[in-house]
């Protein structure tokens, strides 16, 4: 940062300063010396001083390597939480942080799709959580549930992990989001539909018979695969992102050579944008900015990227 000192005009010829008003000049400008100073290394002190402005930020400062990284920089601990245990959801399992020095995280609610099990998405589980969020993995009441059943099931699941789960104390309830496969994508587009509150929706080659989405107005990350026959993104994922609001937080992540199933395993693309949607909107981390703008250019892994730069606040 530079310090621009305010100066006023100089003395004209002739004119001088008498021996007061020297020693206020003095007093005045090592005051704005010290301020400059201040000012200036405030930012640079470390994180902490970082995180007075942004109370939400955690980890380190990210690289490319590091969330493209199996792993991320906190242990994670999990725990199981039985189907008959709970109601309105079939269970699951919440990874978190282990360290608790932190304070609270933000969370994330994660749905399969038809047909399948919470073991189809489990990879995100100990990949989000290693980079500072609590994630739910979970299983719906069968595995024939409707998107908008599993809508419900995401937020359902969220009061649980946020309320009456063994790590709500580790959660920040006011900052969560939701993922979803397949069918557990277009559940995933219900539930940002249904409570606004939420701070992030991430679809994975989601499936819904509703095209059209101008109700969400959580930010939103909608993925796509370009070899998708079932799901195909002409028909799903494209309309769904044309079918959010133009001025909303929203982007189109089409994955190249990526099927319909791709986001069953452990996919370093998914996981990259991922985490840099989350923290940008559930943590409000404006340094993953840089991964999300400007917008990612076709590659060996992306077939094409769309959304809006840059990013609200």
């Amino acid at each position: 940062m530079r310090f621009h000192p305010h100066t006023d005009s100089p003395p004209r010829p002739g004119g001088s300063l008498g021996h007061g008003a020297r020693r206020r000049a003095g007093r005045l400008a090592a005051a704005a010396a010290a301020l400059a100073v201040a000012v200036c290394l405030g930012p640079l002190n470390g994180p902490g001083a970082h995180a007075a402005d942004n109370p939400y930020e955690r980890g380190p400062a990210p690289t490319a390597s590091g969330i493209e990284a199996p792993r991320g920089p906190y242990a994670v601990s999990q725990t199981s939480v039985s189907a008959l245990s709970v109601t309105g959801f079939g269970g699951g399992t919440i990874y978190y942080p282990t360290t608790t020095a932190d304070g609270t995280f933000g969370a994330v609610a994660i749905a399969p799709g038809y047909t399948a099990y919470e073991s189809s998405i489990a990879w995100l589980g100990p990949r989000l959580a290693s980079q500072g969020f609590v994630v739910f993995t979970i299983d719906t009441l069968t595995t024939l549930d409707q998107p908008d059943s599993r809508g419900r099931q995401l937020l359902t699941a969220l009061d649980h992990l946020t309320q009456r789960s063994s790590v709500r104390t580790r959660v920040d309830a006011s900052r969560l989001g939701v993922m979803g496969h397949s069918m557990g994508g277009g559940g995933t587009l219900e539930a940002a539909k249904s409570r606004p509150a939420l701070r992030a929706a991430i679809p994975l080659t989601p499936w819904n018979l509703d095209k059209t989405w101008p109700e969400v107005t959580t930010p939103t990350l909608i993925f796509g695969a370009d070899g998708d026959t079932i799901a195909p993104v002409a028909s799903h994922a494209e309309p769904f992102y044309a079918g959010l609001s133009p001025s909303l937080d929203r982007a189109y992540l089409e994955l190249n050579s990526a099927t319909h199933f791709t986001p069953n395993s452990s996919n370093t693309t998914i996981a990259k944008y991922s985490i840099s949607w989350l923290k940008r909107f559930i943590d409000n981390d404006t340094r993953y900015e840089q991964f999300l703008c400007p917008l990612p250019r076709p590659s060996l892994t992306i077939e094409e990227y769309r959304g809006n730069c840059p990013h609200g606040s």
